[in-house]
């Protein structure tokens, strides 16, 4: 019985580390597109905020994994993260200028990029089993930051951008916190059949464990000399190669379409202020549509994110492009309901819970993509040219799970693009047709 309660607790220590990195780490991400209205002028289209807010997110995952060589300081990174984090949305929130709030979101977002990425390759630092649920509970974090970044803005935009966006500069401190004095080490997971007991994560990097197999009973094995092999630009090719068409054209797909609706499409969706109904109790003006959206998007995709932790079945491997494909139709419909309407325009009520079914849609094909890919990469078999050596095949899983975030990256960078002339004609589109709500943000 004790034994059995030692590696739940183990357990509930694990998901709960990886779920506070999976929210910390991306909060700050969704707050500042969530509060894109207000960082703005209202002449600025907001998609220039979504492109500040993923490039320097992308370089990182462009850069870092590919010529990055020999072993990942995970301590290091993570206390760099914080620090990055903290600075940039002290910018943000300190200084008026433009300029100025999209330099402190280019460090918020290289930071983002950086954590995302390093505790993606810690997962692998566990055998399969273990990382499995790692990443499950990451990237239920990674929804959950979704509404609790929104949620948080909501609340926290009455207070003005320089107190809402200061005070959420405090919460990267939560992830060295973490690191340091709740993540359990893998090897406690190797031997909690002989101890119950485990030791917190040094400073220092972790100990690895390659998979169930590998694990040795000794103690010699769990502390490997420092080494210097390292993958090579051909090994790189190698790995990257056969996953460019299984996971990254998906990934690449779904994101490019989504983030074209949350920065180009959704903030045209604007409708009269209801003056009865429950929507009459949450919209009270027209810039309360935006950050509705983005609270149904967000909400959607935790839950969708939050699939593997909560236990049900992965996405097949031959339908992991279906998501992109959905996520394409309803980017259409929604360009559609935008320029010209998809129901008249005396059924305001019909077309408001129409943009919200689309928009909750749009989440789950989200929130499935990101976690499915991830899961899989995770627990992909080592190549057999490399199995013999086990710091390589160490390496080249953190680097397989490193590498694919490129994917999503480039997804949102060209959405952001996609989305300021987006933006702009849908509007010119209404104006057109005699609605003018666009021109009052």
């Amino acid at each position: 019985m004790a034994r059995s309660a030692g590696k739940k607790r183990l357990s509930l220590k694990l998901g709960f580390s990886f779920f506070l990195f999976g929210l910390i780490n991306n909060v700050l991400y969704v707050i500042i597109l969530s509060a894109a209205l207000d960082l703005v002028p209202p002449s600025t289209p907001k998609g220039i905020i979504a492109f500040c807010n993923i490039t320097p997110a992308l370089i990182v995952k462009l850069g870092w994994p590919y010529f990055l060589k020999g072993r990942i300081r995970y301590a290091r990174r993570i206390v760099g993260c914080c620090t990055l984090s903290f600075i940039g949305m002290l910018v943000v929130a300190f200084h008026e200028s433009l300029y100025s709030r999209l330099l402190g979101i280019c460090l918020a977002s290289f930071s983002s990029g950086l954590g995302e990425m390093t505790f993606l390759q810690l997962s692998t630092t566990y055998s399969r089993s273990v990382g499995g649920r790692s990443v499950g509970y990451f990237a239920s974090g990674t929804g959950a930051a979704g509404i609790v970044g929104a949620f948080m803005w909501w609340e926290l935009r009455g207070l003005g951008v320089s107190t809402g966006v200061g005070v959420s500069a405090v919460l990267p401190f939560i992830l060295p916190l973490a690191y340091f004095f709740l993540l359990p080490r893998p090897a406690a997971f190797m031997h909690q059949s002989s101890s119950l007991s485990y030791t917190l994560v040094p400073a220092d990097d972790l100990e690895t464990e390659i998979d169930d197999l590998s694990a040795h009973d000794d103690v010699e094995s769990r502390v490997e000399p420092k080494v210097s092999v390292g993958l090579s630009a051909a090994d790189k090719w190698r790995l990257v190669k056969p996953m460019l068409l299984k996971y990254m054209l998906p990934l690449f797909c779904v994101y490019t379409f989504e983030y074209t609706i949350n920065q180009g499409v959704a903030p045209t969706l604007l409708y009269p202020v209801p003056s009865h109904g429950l929507i009459s109790k949450i919209i009270h003006s027209v810039r309360d549509y935006y950050p509705l959206w983005q609270l149904v998007y967000q909400t959607t995709v935790f839950f969708s994110r939050s699939s593997i932790s909560l236990g049900l079945k992965t996405l097949p491997a031959h339908l992991l492009p279906a998501p992109a494909i959905i996520q394409f139709v309803i980017l259409l419909l929604l360009v559609f309901e935008s320029a010209v309407g998809l129901l008249p325009e005396d059924r305001e009520g019909g077309s408001i819970f129409l943009v919200f079914m689309l928009i909750s849609i749009e989440g789950v094909c989200g929130g499935l993509a990101y976690v499915n890919v991830f899961y899989r990469i995770n627990q992909e078999q080592p190549d057999p040219a490399s199995a013999h050596n086990p710091e390589i095949t160490k390496q080249e899983r953190e680097f397989k799970i490193g590498s694919i975030g490129f994917a999503d990256s480039s997804g949102i960078l060209l959405a952001s693009i996609l989305a300021v002339p987006t933006e702009m004609e849908l509007c010119r589109a209404q104006v057109a047709r005699g609605k003018f709500l666009c021109r009052g943000l």
